[in-house]
């Protein structure tokens, strides 16, 4: 089982995105995410940090600019979805990483306030 330590950078995005109200309340993660086509032509025009900043985990070990190195996308490479910081949370939590579980649901509450 990897090892993934929170991308601090991922949370403020996310936290951006919140107070900007770029997101998506309801959708279903199986057809938001992106898909490994989506992020190729994401990372055609953006860096690697821009492409980080969508991915709460980062692969301990994992080589540096690779898709392997980051985990738990929240969003669609536009908005983020709330469906999606669900699945992040659930995730972590099915594989006992416990900082990205906390991330995760620290920035569900965030979300689930700015929008009442």
């Amino acid at each position: 089982m990897p090892k993934y330590e929170v991308n601090q950078q991922a949370v403020a995005h996310a936290r951006q995105l919140i107070d900007a109200r770029r997101y998506v309340i309801r959708s279903r993660w199986q057809e938001a995410q992106p898909s490994a086509r989506d992020q190729n032509i994401y990372l055609k025009s953006h860096t690697w940090d821009e492409y980080g900043s969508w991915h709460l985990g980062l692969k301990v070990g994992a080589t540096e600019e690779t898709k392997s190195r980051y985990g738990f996308v929240f969003g669609d490479l536009r908005r983020l979805h709330r469906s999606g910081l669900i699945a992040c949370h659930y995730r972590a939590a099915e594989f006992d990483h416990k900082e990205i579980e906390l991330a995760a649901h620290e920035l569900l509450q965030l979300l689930d306030d700015k929008r009442r």
